[in-house]
This record gives C-alpha cells, sequence and structure tokens, in this order.
C-alpha cells in the first residue's frame, strides 16, 4: 500500500515537474521573440530621391526636378504640359504615346525620361512648320484620318516616323509598319491613304 502511494505521489511529481518545465520554456521563447522584436529594426521609407533632367522638346530646353522612375511620356504631358500625347494603354500596346527621338518614333510611356537628356525629342506640338502643318498633318486632315482623334497624335507620330525610315513601297508595307498604332473608331483606310498621300510627295497634302 505504501509503495502504490508512494509510485502515485512520483507519477503526481513527475506530471507537476513536466507541466512546470513546459511553462517555463515557453515564457522563455516568448520573452526571447518580444526581445528579438525590440531589438530588430524597422525598415524606414523613405521618399524616392529628385534629380534634374533637360529635355530638349520641340527645340527647347526643359530643365525638370523628377524622379529618375519618371517616363518620358509623363515627363511631356505632367512636368512640360505637352498634353498632345495621349497615354492609352500605359503598356506600350496600342501607340498613342508615340513620339519621335532623333528622328525616330517610340512608345513614350516605355522609357525612362532620364535616358533622353541628349536627344532631340519631337512631340504632336513640334511638328508643325512655322506657320503651316507638317504635310502628314494636312494628310491626316485632308483624309479625314480621324475620328475621336485619341490615338491621333501617335498615329501622325509614327507615320512621320515610318516615312524617315524609308521602307514603305506600298499600302500592305504601311499596314505593317503601322501595326503598333491602334485606332478603335477603325480610321486604318483613311490612315493608310494619308501616310501613301505624303510619301508619295503629293503637294495637296499640305496645308
Amino acid at each position: 500500500m505504501k509503495f502504490r502511494l508512494r509510485r502515485r505521489g512520483f507519477g503526481k511529481l513527475m506530471i507537476v515537474s513536466t507541466v512546470a518545465a513546459t511553462i517555463n520554456n515557453f515564457v522563455e521563447k516568448a520573452v526571447g521573440q518580444t526581445q528579438v522584436q525590440k531589438t530588430t529594426p524597422m525598415p524606414q521609407t523613405s521618399t524616392p530621391e529628385t534629380m534634374k533632367v533637360t529635355l530638349q522638346v520641340n527645340g527647347t530646353a526643359h530643365n525638370l526636378q523628377i524622379e529618375p522612375r519618371v517616363t518620358l511620356l509623363d515627363a511631356l504631358r505632367e512636368y512640360i504640359g505637352l498634353t498632345g500625347s495621349k497615354k492609352g494603354c500605359d503598356h506600350g500596346q496600342c501607340g498613342a504615346c508615340t513620339v519621335l527621338v532623333d528622328g525616330q518614333r517610340i512608345n513614350s510611356c516605355l522609357t525612362f525620361a532620364i535616358m533622353h537628356t541628349d536627344a532631340a525629342i519631337t512631340t504632336i506640338e513640334g511638328l508643325e512648320q512655322g506657320n503651316n502643318l507638317h504635310p502628314m498633318q494636312a494628310a491626316f486632315i485632308v483624309r479625314d484620318a480621324f475620328q475621336c482623334g485619341y490615338c491621333t497624335p501617335g498615329q501622325i507620330c509614327s507615320a512621320v516616323g515610318l516615312v524617315n525610315e524609308g521602307h514603305a513601297k506600298s499600302d500592305g508595307d504601311i499596314r505593317e509598319l503601322m501595326s503598333g498604332n491602334i485606332c478603335r473608331c477603325g480610321a486604318y483606310p483613311n490612315i493608310v491613304n494619308a501616310v501613301r498621300d505624303v510619301l508619295e510627295g503629293k503637294k495637296d497634302a499640305a496645308v
């Protein structure tokens, strides 16, 4: 009888010891985690730094203070105020943002402004020749190559770049080389006609 009581007492003692050890281990871990949380520095958030950038746009130098991540399109529209270039898809798929950089057409929404500090940038506002429209602008008017007009600045800049490239020899070439510019109004036939007029040097394309 005494042996049984002692064994039961020993068993209770073991259970109490195990529970106490478990609680003590839990407390130590909790305290350790709290200390780690207290000593781990929180990541600091800072405002992106800006930098001075000079862009040569339509023959005029524009001094800007912008973040390095600002796209050329946003620099033109938001900082310089040239809103002719449109933001359509903002993924380089619609061509509404097309401008000319050193005579070559690019999607201005896909490139950073700081990458073009030494380039000559031409937007739809800069195509006018003196008091006369650019032949491509005039041809778009004569051929009624736009409807809502949203895509027109990009279409015209892209068409001017196409002429500069000198690869288009047929209507099929024009369609292929202008395929990066989307017109949701469906004015494609008139756009092709306008571009062909300029390629052929028709005098009545100029105003």
